[in-house]
């Protein structure tokens, strides 16, 4: 078994579009810098879980509220906490950056709509392996909700350790 532990965050939709983004702080798991005989380490996810709640309840967002979104964890810096501006073609998985995400999708339906489609997510075969300070749970929102909602994560890790070629690997891919 790993030593593995969880860490989480969370960021509130508001009933706006744009795109809000909350930083979660690793730089007490990670040390990119390998010194004298020690390696570097990285913090490895090996699953990201997304869970979207009615703001200010324990409850699912309800049936009949309507919007869009898609949010996602990046190992991504210089992005404020809260509304910012995101470039296009950032949030997908065709991005180095992205280690999760997932589509929201709320119709105004009484029967209430699909789950939220996760598109990426690592796997505990293939972790994410971050390099950076830090991480970043970033929502867009297209279609204005009807109502704030709450995108929670919580993540699998594991600090380990890293050769220098993979170390400098790493930090090359996570380099915007």
């Amino acid at each position: 078994m790993k030593d593995v532990f969880y860490l989480d965050t969370s960021v509130t939709t508001g009933t706006s579009t744009g795109t809000i983004a909350q930083n979660l702080d690793l730089s007490s798991y990670v040390d990119p810098i390998a010194r004298n005989r020690s390696k570097g380490t990285g913090l490895a996810i090996y699953k990201v879980h997304f869970d979207i709640t009615a703001a200010d309840q324990n409850a699912p967002v309800a049936a009949s509220a309507t919007g869009t979104f898609r949010a996602g964890l990046m190992s991504i810096t210089n992005v404020p906490d809260g509304s910012f501006t995101l470039l296009s073609n950032v949030l997908n998985a065709g991005s180095d950056l992205m280690i999760a995400g997932v589509n929201f999708y709320a119709g105004g339906t009484a029967a209430g709509d699909p789950a939220p489609h996760t598109f990426l997510n690592p796997s505990p075969e293939v972790p994410y392996v971050v390099v950076r300070d830090q991480v970043t749970l970033i929502a867009d929102i297209t279609t204005a909700m009807s109502v704030s909602a709450v995108v929670n994560i919580r993540m699998e890790c594991a600090q380990v350790t890293l050769d220098q070629s993979t170390l400098n690997q790493l930090l090359r891919t996570q380099t915007v």
